[in-house]
């Protein structure tokens, strides 16, 4: 079959006006053979649609893979073009191979399987940067969503792991591995101190407390008893009880023995201290603050800088999980699918759809013309061969036949050669023999 470029001048079949030059192109789409296609003209039409066809789905995969490139490369380029124009290239000359006619065509349906194979995953691959482009605010919004939820988790796993130090040994909660920072200094050592410092005062204070309870109970049956005075019968003069007396020595005795001045001074004392500790502890925090808002801002903004352009992987992904979450939107997004994958395979359902037409019957004819033609002159060419060796063999058994007859020829004649020679040399000796007995 005589296949017709796209341009191929001097093709005699080929038209001049525009319009059927254009429809001439778009029938080479096809594969057709415009010699054979001439005895049919009426069929020229049905190829030049298919032929637009093809050329239809070859534009849709280009404008496809320009949307997967530009998505790629997260921007609009000229380097874009590239795969553009390849992809739009394989695509159309892939379709002009599933749609071009075969000889005994409805005899093959292996062949016809494996083309709407080929064009149904095709056109699965063609269909979902289109898919993507047509959901592409549901995509980016669900994406944008999604980044700052990660960030918000991150900032939230940030600020649980690394908690204010309350002591020198803190423990890491649990699931915190990646998420923890590094500090120069952190209030945990002051924090032991102030909570030791804290225990010994509260210990200190209740000491305290009892002692001004006990005392102020025995102040207050002093202040009872010395109220109470009596007359002395010697000199007749009030006086107090001696019950006055032994209590007031009972006070006296229990502020020297429980030293409840000296308690007092060291709670004071501690009292102070732990104000001054809380001073430092709450500068040592605020520092402590602000340097780990300071690192997480760090890590969110290293987080962030990852997240700079939607691959589209990520745009898969959240297609996906837009469709798992909204039955209306799987729906949506399916038909979508599907409805590119059938424009994608539209050249061969067509094709292989539509029936047998009359070229390719005429096809099939030439086609199995041609074979028959093939066979007949390979058969002639064979029995010619046969002949031109039976013929060689011929002559060369005869040229044997007549080597081997010189040969023995040349045999007899040496020997009867050497006959004679014998013979001669016998009688040359007899004589040779006769004249020696002789003498």
């Amino acid at each position: 079959m005589r296949t017709i470029s796209l341009t191929d001048a001097s093709t005699t079949d080929q038209p001049g006006s525009g319009r059927l030059r254009l429809a001439w192109r778009l029938r080479t789409l096809t594969g057709v053979d415009e010699d054979l296609l001439e005895r049919v003209r009426y069929e020229r039409s049905k190829y030049t649609a298919l032929g637009g066809v093809v050329l239809g789905t070859s534009v849709i995969a280009a404008f496809s893979m320009w949307n997967f490139a530009t998505e790629a490369l997260g921007r609009v380029s000229v380097l874009a073009l590239i795969p553009t124009v390849i992809w739009m290239l394989f695509v159309l000359n892939l379709d002009r191979w599933l749609i071009t006619p075969q000889a005994n065509a409805r005899r093959r349906v292996g062949p016809l399987l494996l083309r709407l194979t080929i064009a149904l995953f095709l056109g699965a691959v063609v269909a979902e940067p289109l898919v993507l482009r047509i959901f592409a605010t549901a995509v980016e919004e669900r994406i944008m969503d999604d980044r700052n939820r990660a960030v918000d988790q991150l900032r939230s796993d940030l600020v649980r792991c690394n908690p204010v130090p309350s002591r020198t040994a803190a423990t890491t909660p649990a699931g915190c591995g990646r998420y923890i920072l590094s500090f120069g200094s952190t209030p945990g050592g002051r924090s032991d101190e102030l909570a030791v410092l804290r225990s010994d005062a509260g210990a200190l204070q209740k000491r305290v407390d009892q002692d001004t309870k006990t005392l102020g109970a025995l102040d207050a049956e002093v202040r009872d008893e010395c109220r109470q005075l009596i007359r002395n019968a010697s000199t007749g003069l009030l006086q107090r009880t001696s019950e006055c007396l032994r209590l007031r020595e009972k006070a006296k005795d229990y502020r020297s023995t429980h030293r409840t001045e000296e308690s007092e001074r060291r709670l004071a004392a501690m009292n102070g201290r732990i104000s001054k500790i809380e001073g430092k502890l709450t500068t040592s925090r605020g520092t402590f603050l602000k340097a780990r808002a300071s690192r997480i801002e760090q890590r969110i903004d290293q987080e962030r800088a990852k997240q700079k352009e939607i691959g589209v992987l990520e745009r898969m992904r959240s297609l996906d999980g837009l469709a798992s979450g909204n039955g209306v939107l799987f729906v949506g997004i399916w038909l979508v699918r599907g409805l590119f994958v059938l424009l994608d395979a539209l050249p061969v359902l067509v094709k292989f759809l539509s029936g047998e037409s009359a070229y390719e019957r005429m096809l099939t004819i030439e086609s199995n013309s041609a074979v028959t033609i093939h066979s007949q002159k390979a058969r002639l060419a064979e029995r010619r061969a046969l002949a031109d060796i039976e013929i060689a063999e011929d002559a060369i058994e005869q040229e044997v036949r007549r080597s081997r007859a010189e040969s023995e020829a040349a045999h007899r004649e040496h020997t009867a050669a050497m006959h004679i020679r014998v013979r001669q040399a016998v009688n040359s000796l007899e004589d040779e023999l006769r004249r020696t007995s002789s003498v």
